[in-house]
């Protein structure tokens, strides 16, 4: 039998993580009539933000990055910043009143007493909570993600990843190795070439599709074109880059042959938008390089046989979004650990357990908050007209 809830929270919905997707949706929900308590692992909401290095900013406009209910200021700029962007989340918090539990832990979600109104129990560190409803908003970025090259263990200089780069500074003089070209990796070398590394390398992978950074409202073209074919959207795609963007073939960066379409629909990938890296590659300030292979002692050596001896390397390769302990025994998580379904649809052994931010569409990441956080509070309305929730009776 589980075991009685401790803490005394007074709502039946959990809304776990405090960042755009876990605020949105706590929004959405107040708004429909359902109290809502957001479970913070950090001690403020928009930590994972406020945590990303100092030059970042937002690839998508003002007008895609607002939550429902609170516009983006106006003084926010064309492109804003992530201080800006952290103070318009705390500034969300305050203005829909929205219940953020800091510093609290959730250990694991478990399945509720058969036939209870309250079908979940969301375990912390201080007890077990009572809830009608979870949805789970941790993210897609919720856990570094390096890989476990070869001989790794061996590098004599120094491994990071870009979770834990904050600015150019530390790497004036030095020679530095970024791995992957997206849009985290292609920023920050262009950055470090213009801020006094002494020399920077991209590895590449799989050459990415670069827009221009005037390009940012290709999120509303991925609105309207949505119900075209996808072929004809890569053609496009590719003729637009072709014309936009110089080709780079004789720098060591070709141009792509996949589309950005089926990109983004096979590996959940997005376009880069270029913020100085094309030129930086043009000038020679940034050397883009074959894939890392393996490491060994002070080298680096790549899937062409080149070897190198940066002083750091940097891992721009991404994150998991780590659910196995969250959700993992509820069998809800695909191969790759990714949930089953996600937004207002449920899985059929787990109604009323909700995912938010598990996708990267090409319409835009933060727009797409909004859009889930609507429609699970109207999905869980729905629930709701159907076998009302009734608050559960926690314990002290």
């Amino acid at each position: 039998m589980p075991p009685t809830p401790q803490r005394d929270f007074s709502a039946p919905t959990i809304v776990i993580g405090a960042g755009p997707h876990g605020l949105a949706a706590a929004a959405q929900l107040n708004r429909s009539g359902e109290p809502t308590v957001i479970l913070e692992r950090s001690d403020r909401a928009g930590a994972s933000w406020a945590q990303r290095y100092d030059h970042l900013r937002l690839h998508t406009t003002p007008g895609t990055s607002e939550l429902p209910g609170l516009p983006m200021p106006r003084q926010a700029g064309p492109w804003v910043s992530r201080d800006d962007y952290v103070r318009y989340l705390e500034h969300y918090v305050a203005h829909h009143r929205l219940d953020v539990r800091v510093t609290t832990l959730v250990q694991r979600i478990e399945r509720g007493e058969p036939g209870s109104r309250a079908p979940w129990l969301v375990h912390t560190p201080e007890g077990p909570v009572a809830a009608g409803a979870v949805v789970v908003a941790t993210g897609r970025c919720h856990t570094p993600n390096v890989p476990d090259w070869p001989g790794r263990s061996t590098f004599t200089g120094t491994l990071v990843h870009s979770a834990q780069y904050r600015s150019p500074t530390p790497y004036r003089g030095r020679n530095v190795l970024v791995v992957g070209a997206g849009n985290s990796g292609t920023e920050i070398a262009a950055v470090l070439a213009g801020a006094g590394a002494e020399r920077v390398r991209i590895a590449v992978r799989t050459p990415p599709n670069i827009l221009p950074r005037s390009s940012a409202r290709w999120h509303a073209v991925g609105r309207l074109t949505q119900a075209l074919p996808l072929a004809w959207r890569d053609r496009t795609s590719l003729l637009t880059q072709r014309l936009a963007v110089p080709d780079l073939t004789s720098r060591g960066l070709p141009r792509p042959r996949t589309g950005l379409y089926t990109r983004n629909a096979r590996e959940g990938v997005n376009p880069v938008l270029d913020h100085g890296f094309v030129d930086a590659v043009r000038s020679g300030r940034v050397e883009p390089v074959a894939a890392v292979q393996t490491f060994d002692g002070p080298d680096v050596i790549l899937a062409d046989g080149t070897r190198l001896r940066p002083d750091t390397v940097i891992a721009a390769t991404g994150y998991r979004s780590n659910l196995h302990d969250l959700v993992g025994s509820l069998g809800l998580l695909d191969e790759a650990g990714q949930p089953l379904v996600a937004g207002a649809q449920t899985h059929p052994a787990a109604p009323r357990l909700y995912f938010a931010g598990y996708t990267n569409p090409l319409t835009g990441v933060l727009r797409q908050a909004g859009v889930e956080a609507r429609a699970i509070a109207r999905a869980l309305r729905r629930e709701k007209a159907r076998a009302p929730l009734c608050v559960p009776q926690l314990h002290n």
